[in-house]
C-alpha cells in the first residue's frame, strides 16, 4: 500500500544548486582547531643535540681558542683572562684581525649563559667569526 501526495509526477524535483552551507560549517570547525592547535605544538620543546658526524674542518696555521673550563676559568690559547679582559687577549692573539675565526669550546658543564656572554664580548670586540668546537664522534662516550 502506497499513498500518493500528487498526481503530477511520482519524482521528486530535481536541485541544481550545491548546498554549502556544511561544507564551510567543517571548514570552520577545522581552522579553529589548527589554530589552537598549533601553537600547543611548539610549547616547551626538548633539544638533545646529537654529536656532528662531519667530516673535521682544516685548521689555521695559528688557530686561536678561547677556552671555557668546568670551573669557569676563561683561556684564549693557553693564557688565562677574565670575562671583561676578553677583547683585549683577543686582540693580542689575532693581532687585531677582526677577520679571523675563533674557536670557541666549552666543558659541557658550562650554561649556556657563560657561553653568550663570551659570545657577546667577543663580537662587542669586533670578532664575528667564531667557531663551535664539538667533540668529534669516535671521542664521546
Amino acid at each position: 500500500m502506497s499513498i500518493r501526495l500528487s498526481d503530477n509526477s511520482d519524482d521528486l524535483p530535481v536541485n541544481h544548486e550545491i548546498n554549502v552551507t556544511p561544507f564551510i560549517d567543517v571548514m570552520l570547525v577545522l581552522l579553529i582547531i589548527f589554530m589552537v592547535a598549533a601553537p600547543l605544538a611548539t610549547v616547551d620543546v626538548k633539544v638533545d643535540l646529537p654529536v656532528s658526524t662531519a667530516a673535521a674542518a682544516p685548521k689555521p696555521d695559528k688557530p686561536v681558542f678561547l677556552s671555557i673550563q668546568a670551573d669557569g676559568n676563561i683561556l684564549v690559547n693557553d693564557t688565562p683572562v677574565s670575562q671583561t679582559g676578553l677583547g683585549s687577549a683577543i686582540d693580542t692573539a689575532t693581532r687585531s684581525d677582526r677577520e679571523q675565526r675563533i674557536f670557541l669550546r666549552a666543558d659541557k658543564t658550562i650554561t649556556y649563559d657563560t657561553i653568550m656572554g663570551a659570545m657577546n664580548e667577543l663580537r662587542s670586540a669586533g670578532y664575528l667569526h667564531v667557531a663551535l668546537v664539538g667533540a668529534e664522534s669516535g671521542s664521546v662516550k
